[in-house]
């Protein structure tokens, strides 16, 4: 083996689980392709004692945290595969490259699928945002607008109205029935039914939201939520998956471990929702309790 510990993925749950393991004076070995979710936002929100700080500043000092531990190294690549082998698993990097450990942790997040609406990927985690704890006090009592992407969409404009009392459902063509639009009325949420078709104003920022029947929403941020795809590594170790209303997930125990022993996933890869507080949280399972399969083996 060349480590004991493989941690793919180098954010929020990557390097709160491979800082564990350093800490265990074992050697762990990160592999970050650097491409974090939250990549898009200017702040983090919400996360304690790092709130409006920039995400990449936080996993800078952690990076070099867990690299004052001798037993750590990162690797900055990209996993393309992942297999077992005895005692094991190998996992082979874009380059060819070849690295075999005892345990594997599945750190490396999801990747948000945008809804074909021009103007979406110009605003994403600027204007247009998918978390109202992370990004809703930023636009408090601004014109906050909710695009309808599945059923629940209407729950969140219920939630957003939190926020701001100028809020509108951009229904995007999925269909309200009347107890959704009682609850929606009832909570003074402006209720569009067309499908929206742009985004307005100078990207990233936003101005309003055009539907195809002409109407033009005014808005100055919209919350929408995206289906997400997960890991291809956890697929091709044979990890059984779980679905949420954004898409699949991994499965995990309450210790974070898959239904592939010795293989662990946190953060966003293995759980709904999704935030970067849960997120380290789950990898202090994953690393603490990896290391504990192994000296318990």
């Amino acid at each position: 083996m060349d480590t004991d510990f493989i941690v793919v993925g180098g954010s929020f749950a990557g390097m709160a689980a491979a800082i564990q393991l350093a800490r265990a004076n074992r050697p762990v070995r990160v592999i970050d392709a650097g491409q974090p979710r939250n990549r898009f936002a200017a702040a983090a929100h919400g996360f304690v004692g790092h709130d409006g700080r920039a995400p990449h500043a936080i996993m800078a000092d952690a990076r070099r945290q867990l690299l004052a531990y001798p037993s750590a190294s990162v690797i900055d690549a990209t996993v393309e595969s992942a297999a077992p082998i005895d005692g094991g698993f190998e996992v082979v990097l874009a380059g060819g490259e070849r690295m075999r450990a005892r345990r594997l942790i599945l750190a490396s997040g999801v990747v948000d699928q945008f809804p074909p609406i021009d103007g979406v990927r110009e605003r994403w985690g600027a204007s247009i945002l998918h978390c109202p704890y992370c990004h809703g006090y930023e636009f408090l009592g601004r014109r906050l607008a909710v695009i309808g992407m599945m059923p629940m969409s209407a729950h969140m404009a219920q939630l957003i109205a939190e926020w701001s009392p100028l809020v509108t459902y951009c229904a995007n063509g999925i269909a309200l029935d009347a107890q959704q639009e009682r609850v929606l009325t009832a909570r003074g949420i402006r209720i569009e039914h067309s499908k929206v078709l742009s985004l307005g104003g100078v990207a990233p920022a936003l101005d309003g939201i055009v539907l195809e029947d002409g109407t033009r929403v005014p808005a100055d941020a919209a919350f929408l939520a995206t289906q997400v795809s997960t890991s291809p590594l956890a697929q091709q170790l044979g990890c059984e998956f779980d679905e949420g209303p954004l898409g699949l997930f991994v499965r995990t125990n309450e210790f974070q471990e898959t239904t592939v022993p010795g293989v662990f996933a946190a953060g966003d890869v293995a759980r709904m929702p999704h935030n970067a507080t849960w997120a380290a949280a789950d990898g202090v399972m994953a690393g603490t309790a990896a290391h504990r399969s192994v000296v318990f083996a």
